[in-house]
């Protein structure tokens, strides 16, 4: 007798859901964000564990019946269930607004790795000249093609660049140019180590002839080598000197 009651009960639920999932239909819908990554958002049907994705533009078909709840999912938008309801079946703009998830940092520390660049790295060989704007130009203009095979070589044939550069006088150019960046470094130099007031009170030079003495101490090549290695104390002895000479060529200039 329990036998039998109870393989009615199994008829009549089997019956029952068989009917409940033949009523149910697509609805159509759309998701919203302010984001524009809306496709592969997860829509699952909470009563029957049906499952689709949203589309690129955000549409999504899925079966149910009024009175079911879907649950909208995905990592960069917060969770959303949305009890649906008959009006959402014949709406067809019917919509789900979903709010993008955001990660708030709680604190940012920045630690400063001097050991950490580009040769540590293996980017850069070790050892490897480096070479300013005016220098990297003068160096491409007269390099010899690099790529050339050891029997373009043996013929004669490599790169016609540097030999067109020296002719065109375009090599010459590139040279005097990265003198000029030399000495614009160590004017820039000079002028950090020591104030205007160091060349007017200290060395007796002249406000409107200042710049014409930098210009001048740069000229020579041991002041560029003492002032490169930023030793003040012996750049500001050697600057002195610089200075009674310099002077010495005003007195004679305004004779």
């Amino acid at each position: 007798m329990i036998n039998k009651v109870l393989c009615v009960l199994c008829v009549v639920l089997s019956q029952t859901a068989w009917t409940q999932n033949q009523e149910r239909v697509i609805v159509n819908g759309k998701i919203i964000s302010n984001s524009n990554d809306l496709e592969g958002v997860y829509v699952v049907n909470a009563q029957t564990e049906a499952m689709t994705t949203t589309k690129a533009d955000g549409s999504f078909s899925i079966m149910a019946n009024p009175g079911d709840t879907l649950v909208f999912s995905s990592i960069q938008f917060k969770e959303n269930r949305v009890l649906l309801t008959a009006e959402n079946f014949s709406d067809l703009n019917f919509t789900v607004k979903l709010n993008l998830v955001i990660h708030q940092l709680q604190e940012v520390i920045v630690r400063r790795y001097d050991n950490i660049n580009a040769v540590a790295l293996g980017i850069i060989p070790a050892g490897q000249k480096t070479y300013t704007e005016a220098e990297r130009k003068l160096h491409t203009a007269t390099a010899l093609n690099a790529t050339a095979s050891a029997e373009l070589m043996a013929g004669g044939s490599i790169s016609a660049d540097p030999l067109l550069n020296f002719l065109s006088g375009r090599t010459a150019m590139l040279k005097k140019e990265v003198v000029v960046e030399k000495k614009e470094f160590f004017m820039k130099l000079l002028e950090n180590m020591f104030s205007l007031d160091h060349f007017v009170n200290r060395l007796k030079i002249p406000n409107e002839y200042v710049k014409g003495f930098e210009y001048y101490a740069v000229d020579n090549d041991k002041f560029t080598t003492i002032l490169n290695s930023k030793n003040k104390t012996s750049t500001e002895f050697l600057l002195g000197e610089l200075a009674v000479k310099y002077k010495e060529i005003l007195a004679v200039e305004n004779k």
